[in-house]
Parts: C-alpha cells; sequence; structure tokens
C-alpha cells in the first residue's frame, strides 16, 4: 500500500524516492488517485483524470533501468486544460471542445513524456484561459483550497489548486496576463512565468505570439526549477524557442546568489492596490535587507501598459477566436466574444502604436535592471476574492472598465518580456495567502530564481501547503 505521507513530500524529494527505487510511478499514481478521491470534490481542481493512460506510460517506464527514466523520474504532472494530450478529453474550458479529445500532443507535452514525467490529470482554467477566475461552462467554478467560498484566481487556478490541495507535487500552467502568477498568489504556491522562448510548445494561429507562454507551478522554489528544467529547451517546431542552458535551474535555484539591490513598487506607477495587500508585500520586500540586499522603492515606467496590453491582447484573440465568433457565438461567454470583437475593430495604426509601446516599455526596463538585480511588487492587487465574482470590478475607490484591467501589475511585465514568478510572502489578517511578484530581466530566471529561494528561506513560508480544503470561516 503507498503512503499516502508522500502527498506532503517535495517534487525533488519524491523525484530522489523514485530515482534510489524506494517507490514506484505506479506508487506515486495511487497515492494521488486516493487524495483526489478525498479532497477534490471540495475544490474542482483536476475535473478530468486519465490514470488509465498515466499507469500504461509509467508501466514502460518502469521498464527502463531508473538512471534512464529521464529528470522527473515518474513523477505525476498534470497538463492544463488548454494544451493538447493525446488520447485525453481537452475542453479549452468551453462547450465548443466538451468533447475534443486530440490525435496528438502539444510538444511541451511529448517532452515533459521524454523527460520522465507522467500525465494523469488536465487541470481546471476559464473558457480559453481568459479572465483570472477559474470558472467555465464545462466543469464549473475551481475554489481555492484556503477558503473554498474564494477564487483560486486564474486562469492556471486548477493547477495552483491542486498543488495547494495536494493532488499534484508539480503542475504546468501557461501565463499571458498573470495567469501563473495570479492562481500562485492566490493558493500560496509558486508560479513562473519564464522569458519569451524558454518552453517550446505547438504554434497555434501564429508562429510569433509571444503574450503567452507557457511554464512550471509548484510548492516552493527549488521544485519550480526542475519543472522548469523538465520544460525548457529548443524544438524544431517552435521557432523561438530557447537552447538548454550550461547550468540547470535548479542548481542555479540552490545556488545561494543573493542579490545586491532590490527595488519594490507597491503598484508598480498604474494600479490601485488593496492596502492589506500592499502591507504583507512590502515587508516581505523589505526583508531582503537580511540578505545584505539594498531595497528601495522604484519601477521602471510602464504608463502605457494598460492600452498596451488591451489593444495586443485583443488582436491575439482576433487571430486565434474570429473563426468562433463567427461559427459559434451562442457557445462563447461574452468576456470572450468583447475581447474577439474589440480585435476586429482594430485597425493598423492602433497595432502600430501597441507594438511601439511594447518596444519602449521593454527598452525601459532593460535599462533599469542595468541598476537593479530584481523588482518586486504584489502579484495580485486584491486577495482572494468570492468565487461567484466573474472578475475584480473594483480595487480601493477605482472601478475598473473592463475584466482584464485589474491585472495590470502582472500584465506590464508580460509586455516588458521579463520572467516574473510569484512566491507565498504572507497572509492577510482572515489567513489568505498574498503573494510576492519578483521580477528579472529578460532572461534571466537563474537569478531569479536564486533571489526567490533566499527570500523563501528568509520568510519561512515554505512547507505551508498542501492543505486539506478548508470551508469557509
Amino acid at each position: 500500500m503507498a503512503d499516502q505521507g508522500l502527498v506532503k513530500e517535495t517534487a525533488c524529494a519524491v523525484v530522489e524516492k523514485l530515482k534510489a527505487g524506494d517507490v514506484t510511478p505506479l506508487d506515486l499514481l495511487d497515492v494521488l488517485e486516493k487524495r483526489i478521491a478525498e479532497v477534490d470534490g471540495k475544490v474542482n481542481a483536476l475535473p478530468t483524470l486519465c490514470f488509465d493512460r498515466a499507469r500504461t506510460h509509467a508501466k514502460a517506464l518502469m521498464q527502463k533501468p531508473a538512471s534512464e527514466r529521464g529528470l522527473l523520474a515518474g513523477l505525476p504532472v498534470p497538463i492544463k486544460d488548454l494544451t493538447a494530450v493525446s488520447g485525453v478529453l481537452t475542453t479549452l474550458g468551453s462547450p465548443i471542445f466538451k468533447d475534443n479529445i486530440p490525435a496528438k500532443s502539444d510538444i511541451l507535452v511529448e517532452r515533459l513524456e521524454q523527460k520522465g514525467g507522467v500525465i494523469y490529470a488536465k487541470s481546471n482554467t476559464p473558457e480559453f484561459g481568459a479572465g483570472a477566475n477559474t470558472f467555465n461552462e464545462v466543469f464549473g467554478p475551481t475554489r481555492n483550497p484556503w477558503d473554498t467560498s474564494r477564487s483560486a484566481a486564474g486562469s492556471s487556478g486548477g493547477a495552483a489548486a491542486a498543488l495547494a490541495s495536494g493532488t499534484a507535487w508539480l503542475a504546468h500552467g501557461s501565463d499571458m496576463g498573470g495567469s501563473l502568477r495570479n492562481p500562485a498568489s492566490f493558493c500560496g504556491v509558486v508560479g513562473l512565468r519564464p522569458s519569451i522562448g524558454r518552453v517550446a510548445h505547438t504554434p497555434k494561429f501564429g508562429v510569433d505570439r509571444t503574450l503567452g507562454v507557457q511554464g512550471p507551478m509548484a510548492r516552493n522554489v527549488e521544485d519550480l526549477a526542475l519543472l522548469l528544467d523538465a520544460m525548457s529547451g529548443e524544438h524544431a517546431a517552435d521557432p523561438l524557442s530557447l537552447p538548454v542552458l550550461p547550468t540547470s535551474f535548479l542548481s542555479a535555484a540552490r545556488s545561494n546568489q543573493k542579490p545586491k539591490r532590490i527595488a519594490y513598487s507597491p503598484d508598480l506607477g498604474i494600479t490601485p492596490v488593496d492596502p492589506e495587500v500592499k502591507a504583507v508585500t512590502r515587508k516581505a520586500a523589505e526583508r531582503f535587507a537580511e540578505a545584505g540586499a539594498i531595497v528601495e522603492e522604484a519601477h521602471p515606467d510602464f504608463r502605457e501598459a494598460h492600452e498596451c496590453f488591451h489593444v495586443l491582447r485583443a488582436f491575439d484573440f482576433a487571430i486565434s477566436k474570429a473563426e468562433l465568433l463567427r461559427t459559434k457565438r451562442d457557445l462563447l461567454k461574452p468576456e470572450v466574444i468583447w475581447n474577439i470583437e474589440e480585435g476586429l475593430k482594430l485597425t493598423v495604426e492602433k497595432l502600430e502604436r501597441a507594438e511601439a509601446q511594447r518596444v519602449a516599455m521593454t527598452a525601459r526596463a532593460l535599462e533599469f535592471f542595468e541598476r537593479y538585480d530584481l523588482l518586486l511588487a504584489p502579484a495580485t492587487i486584491v486577495p482572494p476574492f468570492p468565487v461567484e465574482n466573474r472578475y475584480v470590478a473594483e480595487c480601493d475607490g477605482k472601478t475598473f472598465d473592463n475584466y482584464v484591467e485589474w491585472l495590470g501589475i502582472v500584465y506590464a511585465i508580460t509586455l516588458a518580456c521579463c520572467p516574473a514568478l510569484s512566491l507565498p510572502c504572507g497572509f492577510t489578517a482572515s489567513g489568505l495567502p498574498v503573494g510576492l511578484q519578483m521580477v528579472a530581466k529578460p532572461r534571466a530566471e537563474a537569478q531569479l530564481l536564486a533571489g526567490a529561494k533566499v527570500l523563501e528561506d528568509i520568510l519561512g513560508v515554505r512547507g505551508t501547503t498542501p492543505i486539506d480544503p478548508r470551508p469557509p470561516r
């Protein structure tokens, strides 16, 4: 009988057990299946399970010597329900695709399986990943394990809730406007948006779509680095993909390389922020002084972020979903219809202006990182909100114009092409998690992970997950 205590182990520790032969991939699948039966009904993180496929893959892996089973050595990993897994229901959170079973996996999934990952579930996501609250008409809402009346954020909400409730050791997600960072913040785990090209994926609708990237989520920084190592590397099918670096991200995370100069900004100069979130993140950022770092309040100039992101996101929706609007409009949620229609109204002049704004913001960010090693800010501007609210309509007295404007603090970083993660950094007075967004210059994930691990050690919040889902208090 597999030990249910394994649920609480780190991914790195479980991989070591796999490599030593202390546990098998099949043992881990048994543990997960039991844990999912116990807790997932309360959070709805993993609505689609594929344990038969997982066990077939695990048995094939076990025919190989332990040393040849890849970096993950048979560790189970769930895939976000926007990404194709061969033979497994992949709905994109949309009634249009409620019966969609792809014949071929995304190259990201193929790579994870080559590296010894075993796919056992699809994690819940909003329709097409649109919006930072995970609910859809196919599977319903994902609830926050810290308080099941609250949102797990999104769009990788299922991934974050699975990690927090102990039904995953590692999880795959994706991020356009904070979709790996927001749910990590709300659920008290770590989520990383890597640099463009760091994680290869199958291009869809356009070769050069760079707002959205694929990335890892985990319960701590070392586990996150391990999954990034398994995900990263170039692939001929993704022309933007980057080669593997000579030093692993896990060794970078463990390097104890301390940043010398840190910038903290409560709002990046562009957004209201809940006062409690501001206070928790500021206190966490200031603790970098304990590692000998200089901490100053500063941020790059992101004044065009809202206009720029609105235009480029709308354009992305138009090229990827206009055909669905023409043929399946009645099955699309209103926010998605609005986004596609905004894209179809765009002029070349508006696109020209937005692209120039993005170039300018990226250049200013690069100049900023000549002075600072890391930029810190809140990962989300509010604590976890009631799950029935479709999005955040207002914060600290400001009413937002649309369903994505409240995400400016994360999408400004997307526009500047920087890698960024959300690190658990404390709790609100009511016991809900708060995430600190940590940002480095483009392609500096190694430096980012090293700094995040240093602060994680100082803050001492590592190990607060997994938890059993908690009812509203």
